[in-house]
């Protein structure tokens, strides 16, 4: 079968390859895959900057934001030939840790777990893949243009999760949310919010493309200049991973606010912080900053439900194009518009 691999470290390795059928120790569920999202994850690996091959293997197959329908599962398995279904991405390490004991392994404390597509394990863009029951997520037969979205809007639902744990410290209210970034983790974010009820502000420099109608059409406020927001959100999700803009948005909240920050900074990029400054406003006013990755089962089924609740329209605008898998190195391209890329392996 067809997949898109690399050799973990080498840059610009990626490749359509011919791989062995997946073996069946990855799972008695078969799945045949309808699509994978692109992210700058994929992009870091194929980069050579991130990724781990599996044992004894050469390669690493990419991809780990998934869509595909069940083709065969064992009587009972929960999933069923048709079912529209997404694989999880992270796996519990063996040791187990606390966390990872429990099924919260999106919390891992030794860094011993595996990630398909990403670390130890072949991910999910290929023709096909097999998949323990307990790893997959069935999805509302509606998503079947849109389910590729699950696997961020996980991450969202937990950063979600948290920033409501957090705020149930005190008497917490909030009122109005500042999501920084309108990429595709920034507006799925901004989504979760509008679906919370919340006044939701999206800030992102582009002033033109589809984020700021995209914005307007969900019901939050676009905005292309920190000073244009009104310092007193109660919630701030960063979603860029740029350090001015973190610098600048831990400074703009309302007091007892909740800054959860979801974007990685590219290291080596020094600023001028006053955090003498810094320290003192979060400490007089009882903030929280805290960093948020990766998800559990349980953020897979809320992401579900969030996407099963949403205009099916509005996400299939977030798919600014849609490139067949001969086609990858197109879909690896970056352009101005882009919101999100997908690659079509078996539409």
């Amino acid at each position: 079968m067809k997949a898109l691999t690399v050799k973990p470290g080498a840059a610009d390795s990626v490749r359509l390859a011919e791989v062995p059928e997946p073996p069946e120790s990855d799972g008695p569920v078969l799945v045949d895959t309808v699509a994978v999202g692109i992210c700058g994850t994929d992009r870091e690996i194929i980069a050579g900057d991130h990724g781990e091959a599996p044992p004894g293997a050469d390669h690493l197959v990419i991809g780990h934001e998934s869509l595909g329908r069940v083709a065969t599962a064992p009587d009972g398995a929960g999933p069923a030939p048709g079912d529209l279904v997404v694989g999880i991405v992270r796996r519990p390490d063996p040791v187990p840790c606390a966390n990872c004991a429990i099924g919260e392994w999106d919390m891992c404390r030794n860094g011993r777990y595996t990630e398909r597509g990403i670390k130890g394990r072949h991910g999910y863009a290929s023709e096909r893949f097999r998949i323990h029951p307990e790893n997959v997520v069935r999805l509302d037969p509606r998503l079947d243009r849109v389910g590729v979205l699950i696997e961020p809007t996980s991450i969202v639902a937990k950063a979600w999760e948290h920033l409501e744990h957090i705020g149930r410290r005190a008497a917490w209210s909030p009122r109005r949310v500042l999501v920084t970034g309108a990429g595709p983790i920034g507006l799925l974010a901004a989504m979760l919010g509008i679906q919370r009820g919340l006044d939701v502000h999206v800030l992102d420099r582009v002033e033109t493309g589809p984020k700021p109608r995209l914005v307007a059409d969900l019901g939050a406020s676009y905005h292309t200049g920190l000073a244009d927001v009104a310092p007193d959100a109660d919630i701030v999700i960063e979603c860029t991973g740029a350090a001015p803009v973190i610098a600048d948005v831990m400074e703009r909240n309302a007091r007892n606010a909740v800054v959860c920050l979801t974007g990685v900074s590219a290291p080596g990029r020094r600023l001028h912080v006053d955090v003498g400054s810094l320290n003192r406003g979060i400490v007089l006013e009882n903030d929280v900053v805290f960093g948020s990755v990766n998800a559990n089962r349980r953020h897979y089924e809320q992401a579900a439900r969030a996407l099963a609740e949403a205009d099916v329209g509005w996400l299939e605008r977030l798919i600014t194009r849609r490139v067949p898998l001969p086609e990858f190195p197109d879909a690896l391209d970056r352009r101005g518009d882009d919101v999100k890329v997908v690659l079509e392996i078996g539409r």
